[in-house]
């Protein structure tokens, strides 16, 4: 059946994915993109995880170092979005430039290996009537993360497996226990590997964005009081705003010209519409016509009805059946079919920009 290379983060996911595959036959290599230094699931508590686990299976451990990759890839691309005013969002970029794209050249160049596997929670089918590769959500929805995933191409589809698909983390957990994995009870990562390193997301930013105060106006241009730097803000924020009003007041806009952070009522944070740029279409063609969808948002948000319409620069223009609330610019926007088959995803612009469409 041929050699897998699983990468391992050294939490249960990863494990159990490479555990599954041992247990089916497969000569399985185990596989840690080094990221970052520091502490963080991903990084070096994470690599010692993965190494005992791959003693406990008795199958290889590799060690790659991406850490520049990584600092240019993810570091740069949120630093630069922030400083621009948009909240940029690493994790699907990084599935493709970072870890799917190195680890599939690493396997093949170096181990000899075709395929890849992870403990991502979505699963990949192939259709025979069109020859493509099509990314669906996984069975537990609550932890699917097919969102994630969208950006990544056919050739990596094409070679990636994703055991857990079929699998609940009920299941997960199960496995581990009954096979005695020492992740078996591991606590599930909650933050982005950066926001674990640095405490959040902020303390991560001011390493890099000089804070420079300014005014937080309404939408109306008059002032409310006094933010501490735009990058410390993102679209429909509520909390931490530090202004008294009757009532609650959110972030509808990020004025990078003015320096402004801009507030307003719940009502004008909604948008009946966007557009999206850096568009993948991943288990279809790109389609001449609009088409309806389920679309995300946000990670943890649920499908909204939505028209895509495929303009000719590439981009799509994306109109929901009804105004949504946040909708934020740097953040994907994924598009699904009965809410299972990844159609294609992107990054929202923007709203200066959506608006010349």
């Amino acid at each position: 059946m041929g050699k897998v290379v699983v990468g391992l983060s050294g939490g249960v996911d990863s494990s159990v994915a490479a555990a599954t595959l041992h247990q089916q036959g497969r000569d399985v290599i185990g596989l840690t993109l080094w990221l970052m230094k520091g502490k963080g699931q991903c990084c070096s508590e994470g690599m010692v995880d993965a190494a005992q686990l791959c003693e406990e299976l008795n199958i290889p451990y590799h060690v790659v170092d991406t850490r520049d990759l990584f600092e240019e890839k993810i570091v740069n691309y949120l630093v630069d979005g922030y400083s621009r005013g948009v909240t940029p969002l690493p994790c699907s970029q990084c599935n493709r430039s970072v870890k799917f794209g190195p680890m599939l050249d690493y396997a093949r160049n170096e181990l000899g290996a075709d395929t890849i596997a992870t403990g991502h929670y979505a699963r990949i089918t192939h259709n025979l009537e069109t020859g493509r590769y099509e990314l669906r959500r996984a069975v537990d929805r609550t932890k699917d993360q097919s969102y994630f995933l969208y950006d990544l191409t056919q050739e990596q589809l094409g070679a990636t497996q994703f055991p857990l698909g079929e699998k609940t983390k009920v299941q997960t957990r199960e496995i581990a226990t009954q096979l005695g994995l020492h992740t078996a009870e591991k606590p599930e990562s909650q933050d982005l590997c950066l926001i674990e390193q640095h405490g959040s997301m902020q303390a991560f930013l001011d390493k890099y964005l000089a804070s420079k105060p300014g005014e937080i106006v309404d939408t109306k241009g008059q002032v409310l009081g006094q933010h501490t730097g735009i990058h410390h803000y993102t679209i429909g924020q509520r909390r931490g705003l530090g202004i008294a009003a009757p009532a609650p007041l959110y972030v509808v806009a990020l004025d990078v010209a003015r320096n402004q952070v801009v507030v307003g009522e719940r009502d004008s944070v909604h948008q009946p519409y966007c557009s999206v740029d850096r568009v993948n279409w991943v288990s279809i063609q790109a389609p001449d016509e609009p088409i309806s969808v389920a679309v995300q948002i946000r990670y943890r948000s649920p499908a909204v009805a939505a028209t895509v319409f495929p303009l000719t620069d590439g981009s799509v223009k994306l109109v929901f059946a009804e105004p949504q609330f946040s909708v934020s610019p740097g953040q994907a926007a994924v598009w699904y079919d009965d809410d299972e088959r990844v159609l294609g995803g992107g990054l929202i612009r923007p709203f200066a920009q959506s608006d010349e469409h």
